[in-house]
């Protein structure tokens, strides 16, 4: 039995993987800000008492301890982390973000996803067999910017060099690190998309979605690789989306 941790489950992508690993056969632990939207994706699980739900801020270094101790104290090991969990600030002119809000996207987006793979890093290492594989939510943004995102962009740019690194520093360890870059999956966040989304040259447009099943499914295939083998970046995008050419 393989024992996956997802980062951001109570909805969108991260509950769209975790329904989709469970049914693949793994073990899901879930983690998100809020324990509602938690139980309501482990509910949805197939059979979802093979499941836990961790209500946890990843920007809290001792609650992310809390977190990995859970997971040992349940399952014994752990088989796979997706860093998913992500917020963004307020679409304001640059000069106008206020600190509290780049703070904050920067706490959940790039310290989260760093504390978590500490916690995976130490579990991988000490549990016998050693090893397990960590997957990174980039996003598009992580090649190019929205008008308005300093902060997520930010971010998702340092998520690159966080996945560099830990994909070297894992490696003699048995620790595969590779990165999912998404555009356009059709979740809560993208329903305004249909309405109009800024573009750069000041414009407002719709953009395409794709369903958020096929990145499911991406991140399933990136998971059942064994760990001599690593999808090191993937892009999945809406194929008509303003990606390439974009900026």
């Amino acid at each position: 039995m393989s024992i996956a941790l997802i980062t951001g489950a109570g909805s969108g992508i991260g509950r769209a993987v975790a329904v989709t690993l469970a049914k693949a056969g793994w073990s899901v632990v879930l983690c998100g800000r809020r324990p509602e939207a938690l139980e309501e994706t482990r509910a949805a699980l197939a059979d979802p008492d093979r499941h836990l739900a961790v209500p946890t801020d990843v920007a809290d270094p001792e609650a992310v301890k809390a977190l990995f101790a859970a997971v040992q104290d349940r399952f014994g090991r752990l088989d796979l982390l997706f860093n998913n969990a992500g917020t963004g600030a307020p679409p304001v002119p640059l000069e106008d973000l206020d600190i509290a809000h780049w703070r904050r996207v920067v706490d959940i987006n790039l310290t989260g996803a760093f504390l978590c793979t500490q916690g995976a890093f130490r579990q991988f290492k000490a549990q016998d067999p050693r090893g397990g594989r960590i997957i990174n939510n980039g996003s598009i943004s992580a090649h190019v910017p929205r008008p308005r995102s300093v902060a997520y962009t930010a971010t998702k740019h340092a998520i690159t060099g966080l996945t560099r690194s830990a994909a070297l520093d894992g490696r003699p360890f048995d620790i595969a690190v590779g990165q999912i870059d998404i555009g356009n999956a059709g979740t809560e966040m993208t329903r305004a998309m249909a309405g109009g989304v800024p573009q750069a040259d000041g414009s407002l447009a719709p953009e395409p979605v794709i369903d958020v099943q096929i990145v499911a499914d991406a991140v399933l295939y990136m998971a059942g690789l064994p760990l001599e083998a690593n999808v090191q970046f993937m892009t999945v995008a809406a194929t008509k989306m303003p990606f390439i050419g974009r900026g």
